[in-house]
């Protein structure tokens, strides 16, 4: 993990899209010190992850995302660039979440091939995913696959270094067993960590196999904490979902239970900011009116001077790229249709 070749490669992919920022740069200004600085930090074990910079976004729920420092971060690939493969091993296929050649639109692709033949579906997602995530739960995971005494120490620092960015984002659950004491437990991965995205993945492959093989679902599929399993018996489903309430008690997880429920998929599905149906796909309302602000607010940006046109455009057919995976052919025409007007800027 710490041998030049790798932290060379995990630099290069942790200042990928980032080589413009302040902390990439002056990482970069001093490139060999600072890798041969946390080369030596990482094997006399003298490492100490630093504080992150807490920030809230809006799309569509409130969530706080946490960054870490970029030493940090050229930390958190090397270390999933050696294990992310041991554990790939061990993910079912329908996983679609932070991990190469999957994806959200493959995860449409998935859902919208499993509702074409079963009449219905149960959609599920957990609540306050990341918050909610035990320590204790993740690290027995973890080293059940990971012996090596120094791969160990290095999980250990990364999830402690997250303990309470969180806290005031869970609501405490208590479950069979639990005392007064259980409230005590560290908790939460910070959002934004390429680690956390990985654990997460790791953290719920046991819900996987256990809807895959001891409930023998053979229409499953999860995207994050967003899972959805499919059935010709309303009953099956239902009967599911009981059992899935239990089992995620051994993670200390529960569900969004009123959400819940199991309807005809010829209903629409909501997924991944997508509706889909058996015979086509729809963009989420609240999705297109949040496009139309963005883009007179880039439009008027543009007009004032502020972006170039290149940059203008680089909105608009990012949005483009993403929404062609949903029936909006006409939904497209009409909005980048509906005239922007070049106003020169004032002088």
């Amino acid at each position: 993990m710490i041998n030049w070749s790798n932290l060379l490669l995990v630099y290069r992919l942790a200042a990928r899209s980032k080589r413009g920022k302040p902390s990439a740069a002056g990482f970069e200004h001093q490139l060999a010190d600072r890798l041969l600085q946390l080369q030596r930090e990482l094997a006399d074990f003298s490492y100490r992850p630093g504080g992150y910079v807490n920030f809230m976004i809006y799309d569509p729920k409130q969530r706080r995302i946490s960054a870490a420092p970029f030493a940090d971060r050229v930390v958190h690939h090397a270390l999933c660039n050696v294990i992310e493969p041991i554990f790939e091993r061990r993910f079912i296929p329908d996983s679609y979440a932070n991990r190469i050649g999957k994806g959200t639109h493959k995860a449409i692709d998935r859902l919208q091939f499993f509702a074409r033949r079963y009449r219905y579906v149960l959609r599920v997602d957990i609540v306050k995913h990341f918050p909610s995530i035990d320590h204790a739960v993740m690290r027995d995971l973890l080293f059940e696959t990971i012996t090596e005494d120094s791969m160990r120490w290095l999980i250990e620092r990364i999830i402690r270094s997250g303990e309470g960015v969180l806290a005031d984002e869970y609501e405490m659950v208590y479950f069979p067993g639990d005392d007064l004491f259980a409230v005590e437990r560290p908790r939460g991965l910070p959002i934004g960590n390429l680690t956390s995205q990985f654990w997460s993945n790791v953290y719920l492959t046991p819900l996987d196999h256990f809807i895959t093989q001891d409930l023998r679902c053979q229409a499953y599929l999860r995207y994050v904490d967003d899972f959805a399993l499919f059935n010709d018996s309303k009953r099956r489903l239902y009967e599911w979902k009981r059992a899935i309430v239990d089992f995620l008690c051994r993670l200390r997880l529960t569900i969004h239970e009123p959400q819940a429920q199991v309807i005809p998929c010829t209903h629409g599905i909501p997924w991944l900011g997508f509706v889909v149906y058996p015979t086509h796909r729809r963009i989420k309302a609240r999705n297109v009116v949040k496009f139309s602000r963005r883009l007179r607010a880039r439009w008027n940006e543009y007009c004032a001077g502020a972006i170039s046109f290149a940059e203008f455009d680089a909105s608009v057919q990012g949005w483009i790229n993403h929404v062609r995976y949903a029936d909006t052919w006409g939904l497209r025409t009409y909005l980048l249709g509906k005239g922007l007007v070049y106003k020169k800027p004032k002088s």
